[in-house]
């Protein structure tokens, strides 16, 4: 293992972690791993053991670029390492039950990048993978980054202490506009086999899970329409970056939704509505939602993303409104380790939140959140989602699936 005299200093047991995956979120992964034993005061010193890629010379490059000790080319050999306790997988969703359910079995801790799977199904094997690891002392996590927003996580707790009263409306939308050009490339992102749905699976999955980690319960049914806006695309011309690619003269068939729009209900009563696209032009990221309840309403925007709106519905109205909450103190969560009051925090700081969180979770043995079945809960929507397009927006009943209840 590769160490600074300070991480030395320490005196705390190391874990390794092995990355599978190095691409965008990769990087993100990467960043949060190297920063968050700089930042936090840990129980565990987190060590970047190795990088796994199928591309040697690619895979070794973006060791030396992101900070990871060693190289390997087969996920297995990764796996097998004696200096990797946590196996981080951060590839196409086809590939996510296979490597999770290995890990697992192998005795390693899992952290695996959202949506949990392609399938139902594949979600399920990985819930009872982790809950036979559960009995052995391991973790599983899905990284449902946006959760570590201070401001969501704030907005949580507001819920949590019954600010809003009762809920009555939620309304969430994730717009993107990366794919308004028909010149785009057919990205693995496009192509169902590889990503198991479109914008719903991207964009959608996310908004899902906040959905349920804000109010506190599960999507109870939807009523979904679908849209694939371009059905071809060329095909890809040599490697992707990211969201950025290159195409070349011949072209191939998008197998996967460009956008979604689906309401839905919780058990309690309140009505949701979603959006997903990524044909919103002049939109890069634009994550939005608004809570209405009895006493009070939240809303928050990505691109504003240290700051949450409040309406507390019992003041009089004479002075009452929507008021700006700058989520920066050191009350605030996650806090405490940053800035003065008015630094304003970045995406880039949801994953370090997120390796914080699972680190707790490892020393103390506590279920870390989002758990697997929370990401089968999110996976059992996506499915009715596309089950209620495919009849005619049909309402669909969601089968139940176990959620850990959300604590403050």
């Amino acid at each position: 293992m590769r160490e600074t005299e300070h991480e030395a200093e320490t005196g705390k047991r190391p874990l390794g972690v092995g990355m599978v995956g190095y691409s965008f979120m990769g990087a993100a992964h990467s960043q949060g791993w190297r920063t968050v034993g700089r930042v936090f005061d840990l129980p565990l010193r987190p060590v970047l053991s190795a990088v796994c890629g199928r591309d040697g010379s690619a895979v070794r490059a973006a060791a030396d670029r992101l900070g990871w000790a060693a190289a390997e080319t087969d996920w297995r050999a990764l796996v097998a390492r004696d200096d990797v306790d946590i196996i981080d997988i951060c590839t196409p969703g086809d590939s996510h039950a296979e490597i999770a359910i290995a890990a697992l079995d192998a005795g390693k801790h899992v952290l695996c990048e959202k949506p949990l799977a392609n399938t139902v199904e594949e979600a399920e094997a990985m819930v009872e993978a982790a809950e036979r690891a559960r009995t052995r002392g391991q973790v599983a996590m899905v990284g449902f980054n946006y959760r570590r927003v201070p401001a969501l996580a704030l907005a949580r707790q507001m819920v949590a202490e019954g600010r809003l009263g009762t809920l009555r409306h939620v309304r969430l939308s994730y717009l993107q506009d990366w794919l308004v050009d028909p010149g785009f490339p057919l990205t693995w992102r496009l192509r169902k086999d590889r990503a198991g749905s479109g914008a719903l699976g991207d964009l959608g999955a996310h908004i899902v899970d906040l959905a349920q980690y804000l109010v506190g319960e599960p999507v109870a049914g939807v009523s979904a329409l679908t849209e694939t806006f371009v059905r071809e695309r060329p095909l890809l011309d040599g490697a992707s970056s990211g969201l950025t690619a290159a195409g070349g003269a011949a072209t191939g068939q998008v197998t996967v939704d460009d956008a979604a729009v689906f309401t839905g209900r919780f058990p309690s009563g309140a009505l949701a509505s979603f959006e997903a696209t990524r044909f919103a032009a002049g939109r890069k990221n634009a994550l939005r939602l608004e809570l209405n309840g009895s006493e009070g309403s939240l809303a928050f925007d990505l691109e504003r993303l240290n700051e949450l709106s409040f309406h507390d519905h019992t003041e009089p109205a004479t002075s009452s409104g929507f008021r700006r909450i700058l989520v920066t103190e050191p009350g605030h969560p996650y806090l405490e380790a940053w800035w003065p009051p008015g630094h304003g925090l970045g995406y880039e700081h949801t994953f370090v939140h997120q390796a914080r969180d699972l680190l707790h979770a490892i020393a103390t043995g506590e279920q870390p959140e989002p758990s697997f079945a929370a990401g089968l809960s999110v996976q059992r929507v996506l499915a009715a989602v596309e089950e209620s397009a495919a009849k005619n927006s049909v309402y669909t009943v969601i089968a139940s699936a176990p959620v850990t209840p959300v604590t403050v």
